[in-house]
């Protein structure tokens, strides 16, 4: 017995500092991916409000935009005023775009509707990112309270509020996670449009870190995902999926739209419109070629079909003064 009991011991001291080492190993393996893929890198914007004003007059009214957001981080985007108390649009992009994939669908919007625009750059995205790093949606909803805050401070020429009661989003995978998670707990969020919505934070980092790193991409998804524990310390990282919140989401109006060029969200997109209560109306496109993921490099004519579907939807489902 004795002897058992010492050989025990001995493999017991022989495999720990491996099985430490692999867990250290592991453990930086996973804030590492994290830290690469949260960062998606600055870009030069498509275009620019100064550049796009060249060929609209609606479009060179846009200003650049800044606020603070509720962590004390900085915020910008560019602003279309619409009619004063008229209700506002908050257009968020996917992960690796930027206000600049929304410019388009934005002056559109407002020349349809004159309803309010902000146009956000998300965290990590944009030229020279105020916050460089994402969070795959978790504090970028709380950045759309702040953004929506920010338009409720709005005053016309007239000191009217610029912004009515009524507030919509259009969000595109990221945008649509912030988009979710802000309507939650905004009840002046009347509508909404969510274009490919993965079904939680994991699975959109799922999806970057397949782009990335396509290499074991279901394993480094893994490692990533316990990484989140350690780099999102703090709280920010969203663990609650898309389902769980659409659940709490009642008396909205919502759209659903999704695409064969981005399969992965088809079908999380399709089950999400059966966690909204019964009280939400949904209306659910998901067979567009392309959707919102891969709208920069379609055709016009394509591109003009989405967006005119987006705004006609934005102007029923809001309410003029």
């Amino acid at each position: 017995m004795a002897k058992t009991k010492r050989l025990f011991k001995s493999i017991v001291r022989l495999v720990t500092p491996t099985i430490v080492l692999s867990v250290i190993a592991i453990a930086v393996a996973g804030v590492w991916l994290v830290h690469e893929t949260s960062r998606p890198g600055a870009r030069v914007y498509l275009v620019t409000p100064k550049q796009y004003g060249m060929l609209s007059s609606r479009g060179a009214q846009v200003t650049e935009e800044t606020w603070q957001n509720r962590d004390g981080s900085g915020a910008r985007g560019w602003l279309l005023r619409g009619i004063p108390n008229a209700p506002a649009v908050i257009l968020l992009h996917r992960y690796g775009a930027d206000r600049s994939h929304v410019l388009n669908l934005g002056v559109k919007l407002n020349e349809a509707t004159n309803f309010t625009v902000l146009m956000p750059d998300l965290r990590g995205h944009g030229e020279s990112p105020v916050v460089e790093c994402s969070s795959f949606g978790g504090c970028e909803s709380e950045d759309v309270a702040s953004a929506i805050g920010y338009l409720r401070s709005l005053r016309s020429p007239e000191q009217m509020p610029q912004v009515g009661k009524d507030i919509g989003i259009y969000g595109v995978e990221l945008g649509a996670l912030a988009a979710i998670g802000a309507a939650s707990k905004d009840p002046s969020v009347k509508a909404m449009v969510l274009d490919s919505v993965p079904s939680d934070s994991n699975a959109l980092m799922e999806r970057v870190i397949g782009e990335r790193f396509p290499f074991a991409s279901s394993v480094t998804s893994k490692v990533a995902s316990l990484g989140t524990y350690p780099y999102f310390y703090d709280g920010c990282y969203g663990r609650i999926s898309g389902c769980e919140l659409a659940k709490t989401i009642a008396n909205r109006r919502t759209m659903l739209l999704g695409g064969v060029d981005a399969p992965e969200f088809q079908d999380s997109t399709n089950k999400l419109g059966k966690c909204f209560p019964n009280s939400t109306t949904v209306d659910a496109k998901m067979d567009l070629s392309p959707s919102g993921m891969g709208l920069i490099s379609a055709s016009m004519e394509l591109s003009e079909s989405y967006e005119q579907r987006v705004i006609d939807f934005l102007k029923a489902a809001l309410t003029m003064p």
